[in-house]
């Protein structure tokens, strides 16, 4: 077996990034509608350097390990799930620079806004929690191969 330990972290935190992510999208951002327009610029500016270091920096490691996977990974995940987990990351990192950024630095700038909400969730359900979703049911099905080869090499989970 090749050197399994990229794909172990690969897998932990595009688990993690997933839950992370999904928190964020479905309970954080609907929950802004809440926060008054004087505590809004205070609250934003309070959560961003969290976002960051708790769902960003999580995330981008994933995609560093998804890449290291193309040389380091165990021999039963085939190169294009690699490729494919790698691509699905690519388009929720474009569409984190070209679109949520840009809009996450409006509201830093000026406060809150209906129209920019609705347009920061339509777009990262679509760009951002798709794609991770996909990346996350891809990773489990690698583990099942993982797990799946290593019982059939006597190498499993051993049962009583």
């Amino acid at each position: 077996m090749k050197n399994p330990w990229p794909f172990i972290v690969a897998l932990a935190l595009i688990f993690y990034s997933n839950g992370a992510a999904f928190m964020e999208s479905f309970v954080n951002y609907p929950s802004w509608r809440l926060i008054g327009a004087n505590e809004f610029l205070g609250y934003h500016h309070f959560v961003s350097p969290r976002i960051i270091a708790f769902l960003v920096a999580p995330a981008l490691l994933a995609t560093v390990f998804t890449f290291l996977m193309l040389r380091y990974r165990p021999a039963a995940i085939p190169l294009w799930s690699v490729w494919v987990a790698i691509g699905l990351q690519v388009i929720v990192w474009v569409s984190t620079a070209a679109i949520q950024i840009p809009i996450q630095r409006e509201f830093g700038a000026t406060g809150f806004s209906e129209p920019e909400l609705v347009r920061l969730m339509t777009s990262n359900f679509w760009l951002r929690r798709i794609p991770l979703g996909l990346t996350g049911a891809l990773f489990l099905w690698m583990s099942h191969r993982v797990i799946s080869n290593a019982q059939g090499s006597g190498g499993g989970i051993t049962r009583n």
